[in-house]
């Protein structure tokens, strides 16, 4: 397992950045499709990448945006983006259906190219100060993590995209169950940036 707890400098460098424009993103989706960024031309949306597909916090997160989806804009979507082979998404993510794509990123090509951190300390912290939300995600939720696919201290992070596939805000989960608050998430869906 490689364990990392920071993103290099040279690594930032390459990665895309606030400003920049997001050209190219193409994934298979949970449905078994292949996902592609013209498919949501024109509409601002969420990048979010997630940790592996078991990850409880990432089930919650998921249940959360599908349980308020009716809060956001109809020109607005969710990409969410797993670390995790595409068998074992839907496996494990294929429970919830979604509004929006889930993709997996098994050899964490996106990862990569829009350097999302690894932390094994920022995955001690959620066990440790989450757990309450981690244990009723496992077992009110029925989140358990069966079967761990992807790289286990993958930090999340979520990514405000423009109409024109501009990054408008990029936020790097502080632990393994932080992510961009949901109310920062339904004001830049009302168009306001």
């Amino acid at each position: 397992m490689h364990v990392s707890t920071k993103t290099s400098k040279q690594e930032q460098s390459k990665s895309y950045q606030i400003g920049h424009l997001i050209t190219e993103l193409s994934l298979p989706a949970i449905d078994g499709s292949r996902f592609n960024l013209k498919q949501i031309q024109g509409k601002r949306y969420l990048l979010s990448f997630m940790r592996f597909a078991a990850c409880p916090f990432c089930q919650l997160r998921i249940h959360e945006l599908i349980s308020r989806w009716q809060e956001l804009s109809d020109d607005f979507t969710v990409i969410a983006v797993f670390d995790s082979p595409l068998s074992n998404l839907q496996k494990q993510a294929g429970k919830q259906s979604t509004p929006f794509p889930i993709l997996a990123d098994e050899y964490s090509k996106y990862y990569d190219k829009f350097a999302i951190r690894r932390s094994l300390t920022g995955t001690l912290k959620a066990m440790l100060f989450r757990m309450p939300m981690l244990l009723n995600a496992m077992f009110v939720k029925g989140y358990f993590p069966s079967s761990i696919k992807g790289e286990m201290t993958t930090m999340p992070a979520d990514i405000l995209v423009d109409e024109q596939g501009m990054i408008v805000e990029i936020y790097h989960g502080k632990d393994s169950g932080d992510h961009l608050s949901f109310e920062r998430i339904k004001v830049f869906a009302s168009g306001v940036n």
